[in-house]
């Protein structure tokens, strides 16, 4: 299963890295130019750093794990943009 969100910024690369290094404290993350993985025990979050946004895609077994999964992501991106005056993700299901 994969849920996918989009995160309007011109800070994507400075977000996504934070969240890299905060998560890479406690789970395996790989950062490699403009992406990033997060291996969870739920599942993987795969970040892209664009000039205008942050892409999200997560990669999870069932539904249970999606919602777990978007809820850390989730909080976490919209802690750490708090300066981007955020509003909650928009996740949208994809093939």
């Amino acid at each position: 299963m994969r849920l996918t969100a989009d995160f309007p910024t011109v800070r994507a690369a400075s977000l996504m890295g934070t969240m890299a290094k905060h998560f890479g404290h406690k789970i395996p993350v790989t950062q490699e130019g403009d992406q990033a993985v997060l291996r969870f025990e739920m599942g993987e979050a795969h970040l892209q750093a664009t000039p205008e946004r942050l892409h999200l895609a997560l990669e999870v077994a069932d539904d249970e794990a999606a919602e777990r999964l978007r809820g850390v992501v989730e909080s976490h991106l919209l802690r750490f943009a708090q300066r981007d005056d955020p509003a909650p993700l928009d996740w949208a299901s994809a093939a």
